[in-house]
């Protein structure tokens, strides 16, 4: 696992660039903190590292967006999903595609239905920064994170 500290958005987008030249077709993200914690802009920076060119916001109201970049990006928000049930026959599973990356705010509520290559946390920390911690569930992973800061 590594640590970060970002001070404004900016700074937790930058930090998302540079942390998207870790990921690969295939993966899927966890994304996890409390509501304002900078979930969607952390996946805007990762989105620009990703080259999506299309304007990146919170797809609070549609569970799936998905993006055209170096390889198809989705952005899945599971913010409106009460209970695991929710989930259950929606076919999330399946709409992660094998070529696509997949980022997923709220991962939590998703750990039923979805294989995470890697966990992103992301604590508030005074009135604007953040503190976000990476972890790769492959240990042999977590090279390409170091490589890619």
């Amino acid at each position: 696992m590594i640590s970060f500290a970002t001070r404004n958005a900016e700074e937790t987008q930058a930090l998302g660039r540079r942390l998207s030249q870790a990921l690969k077709p295939g993966d899927v993200v966890s994304l996890t903190g409390p509501l304002g914690s900078g979930k969607t802009c952390l996946i805007q920076g990762l989105c620009q590292g990703l080259g999506v060119s299309a304007k990146v916001g919170s797809p609070s109201f549609v569970l799936v967006i998905e993006y055209e970049g170096k390889c198809p990006v989705q952005h899945i928000d599971l913010y409106r999903i009460q209970t695991s049930a929710e989930l259950d026959g929606l076919g999330l599973e399946e709409a992660c595609d094998p070529s696509a990356i997949a980022l997923v705010e709220w991962g939590e509520k998703g750990e039923k239905h979805l294989i995470y290559s890697c966990r992103i946390s992301l604590d508030p920390e005074g009135e604007s920064g953040r503190r976000i911690e990476v972890r790769f569930l492959n240990p042999e992973r977590e090279g390409d994170l170091s490589d890619s800061l």
